[in-house]
C-alpha cells in the first residue's frame, strides 16, 4: 500500500511513530554527529599545531560562525515545516514554491553577511573581544571562513528538505563526505603546509562546497516529492513570495536565535573569562565551545528528526499522533543528556588532552571546570526538545519566548553574577543553570500551569 505521504515508504500519518523516529534519528545524529566531530578535529589540529592561542582566537570567532548556521537551520526548519504541512493538505505545488523561496531568500541574506564580514573584518574581531596577541590569528580564520558560508546555506538549508522528502541517509551524506574531506585538507594545511588558523578556515570553506553542492545536487537529480519551481516575478508573485518567506522565517526563528544565542552566550564568555583568566581563561572556555556543537548536534538531531512527524500530523490534525511523537522525542532527549554528562564528566582530562598539552596553565584550568560545565547536558536536551516541538506544531512565538530564557534572559546574569556570587566555579556553572531555569519554565507551562495542559499554549 501507498503510504499516506508518498515519501519513499515513510508513513507519518499512519506508521509506528517510534519506528518512524529511529528511521529518521540515526542517519540525522550520524551527519550531525560527524558535523561536530570535525570542528572537533580541526580544534585537536589547531591546539597541538598551533596552541592555546589559536584555539582561544577561533572562539573569539565562532559567535559570527553561529549566526551564519542559525541562518541557514532557520530557513531550513521554517521551509521544512511550512511544506510539510502543505504537503499534508496535498498542496504540493506549493511546497516547491516554499523550497524555492527558501533557498532564494537564505542565499541572499547570507551574501550580504559575507559582504559585510569581509569589509569590517577587522572591525568584527575587535567588537568581539580579540586582544592584540590573537589579532591576527582572528583575521585569518575569519576571512578564509567566508568564502564556504555561502555554501553552508545551500548545504543546511537542502538536508532538511531532504530529510523531508524522504530520504535521510543521502542528507546524511552531505555531512559525512564534508566532514572527511575537511579533516584531510585540516590536516594537511596545518602541518605539512603549515598555514595555521588561516589553513584550518580553508579546509572548512572547501568542505562546505562539497556539502552545498552535493544538497543542491540532490533536488535536480534525486528528488521524488519536493522540487524547484519558478518563481514568478510578478507583482502577485513577488507578493506571494514575500508572504511565503515570512512564514518560513517565522516558523524558523527559534532555530536562529538558539543560535544567535549561543553567539551571546559565546560572546560574553569570551569577555567575563578574558577578564577574569586572560589569554588562557580563553583557551580554557573554547575547550567547551568545541564540545557544546557536539551537544548541540546529538540533542538537535532529536529535534529534526521528530519535526516531519509532528508537523505532518499536526497539519492533519491528528493531535494524539503529536503528543505521541513529544514523548518519544523526550525520552530520547533524556537518555542523549544523560550519556553526554557522564562522557563528558568522567571524561575530561582525556578530552582536554586532545586540544591542549597537559601542564599549561590552560590545560589546568579547563580540566578542572569541564565536569561543571557537563551538567548542562540533560537540561540543554530536553529544552531543544520542547522548543523543536513547539516549532514543529507552528508555535513560533512559544518556542521563540523559550529560546530567549535560556540562551539570553538567563544565562547573560548568570555568566556576570555567578562568579561574584561563588568565584570561578560560577563561570562554569552559569550556562548549567541558565539551561535549568529553562527546563523549569517549560515544564511548568506545558505540565503544571492550569492555562496549558494540552497542545496549545497561551502566551
Amino acid at each position: 500500500m501507498e503510504p499516506e505521504n508518498g515519501h519513499k515508504g515513510l508513513d507519518f500519518g499512519g506508521g509506528n511513530i517510534p519506528k518512524l523516529f529511529r528511521i529518521l534519528f540515526f542517519p540525522t545524529l550520524a551527519a550531525m554527529v560527524f558535523d561536530a566531530l570535525f570542528v572537533i578535529i580541526d580544534g585537536i589540529f589547531i591546539g597541538h599545531g598551533v596552541g592555546p592561542a589559536g584555539i582561544a582566537a577561533i572562539s573569539i570567532v565562532s559567535p559570527l560562525f553561529s549566526v551564519v548556521s542559525g541562518t541557514g537551520l532557520m530557513f531550513g526548519i521554517g521551509a521544512s515545516v511550512a511544506a510539510s504541512i502543505s504537503m499534508a493538505k496535498k498542496h504540493v505545488g506549493e511546497a516547491d514554491r516554499i523550497v524555492t523561496q527558501a533557498f532564494t531568500a537564505g542565499i541572499l541574506l547570507i551574501a550580504v553577511i559575507a559582504a559585510l564580514c569581509f569589509c569590517f573584518a577587522e572591525n568584527i574581531v575587535d567588537f568581539l573581544g580579540c586582544s592584540p596577541t590573537l589579532k591576527s590569528h582572528c583575521l585569518d580564520y575569519l576571512v578564509w571562513l567566508l568564502p564556504g558560508i555561502v555554501f553552508v546555506m545551500f548545504q543546511l538549508i537542502g538536508m532538511m528538505l531532504i530529510r523531508l522528502d524522504g530520504s535521510p541517509k543521502y542528507a546524511m551524506f552531505c555531512n559525512v563526505i564534508p566532514g572527511i574531506v575537511n579533516i584531510v585538507l585540516d590536516w594537511i594545511f596545518i602541518f605539512p603546509l603549515g598555514l595555521g588558523v588561516k589553513g584550518a578556515a580553508m579546509a572548512t570553506s572547501i568542505s562546505c562546497i562539497f556539502g552545498g553542492s552535493m544538497a543542491v545536487l540532490y533536488f535536480f537529480r534525486f528528488s521524488e516529492v519536493l522540487n524547484f519551481a519558478r518563481l514568478k516575478l510578478s507583482i502577485a508573485g513577488i507578493c506571494d513570495a514575500a508572504r511565503q518567506t515570512w512564514e518560513i522565517v517565522k516558523i524558523g526563528f527559534a532555530t536562529l536565535l538558539t543560535e544567535l544565542a549561543m553567539s551571546v552566550m559565546l560572546f560574553t564568555a569570551n569577555h567575563v573569562f578574558i577578564r577574569a583568566l586572560g589569554d588562557n581563561g580563553v583557551a580554557a572556555f573554547s575547550i567547551a565551545c568545541y564540545l557544546f556543537p557536539f551537544l548541540f548536534s546529538v540533542n538537535n538531531s532529536v529535534s529534526e528528526a521528530i519535526q516531519p512527524i509532528i508537523s505532518f500530523n499536526f497539519g492533519a490534525g491528528n493531535m494524539k499522533r503529536v503528543e505521541t511523537a513529544l514523548h518519544t522525542a523526550l525520552i530520547a532527549a533524556a537518555i542523549c543528556g544523560i550519556i553526554e554528562v557522564a562522557s563528558i564528566a568522567g571524561g575530561a582530562e582525556y578530552l582536554v588532552m586532545m586540544f591542549l598539552d597537559p601542564g599549561t596553565e590552560a590545560f589546568e584550568l579547563a580540566c578542572s571546570g569541564l565536569p561543571k560545565f557537563a551538567m548542562c547536558g540533560i537540561f540543554f536536551a530536553l529544552n531543544i526538545a520542547f522548543i523543536g516541538y513547539y516549532q514543529a506544531i507552528n508555535k513560533a512565538l512559544t518556542a521563540t519566548v523559550f529560546t530567549l530564557l535560556r540562551g539570553m534572559i538567563f544565562v547573560v546574569p548568570c555568566l556576570l553574577w555567578l562568579p561574584y556570587l561563588i568565584g570561578i566555579s560560577g563561570l562554569w556553572l552559569a550556562i548549567p543553570v541558565s539551561e535549568l531555569l529553562t527546563l523549569i519554565v517549560i515544564v511548568f507551562q506545558k505540565y503544571i500551569s492550569p492555562a496549558d495542559k494540552h497542545i496549545t499554549i497561551p502566551l
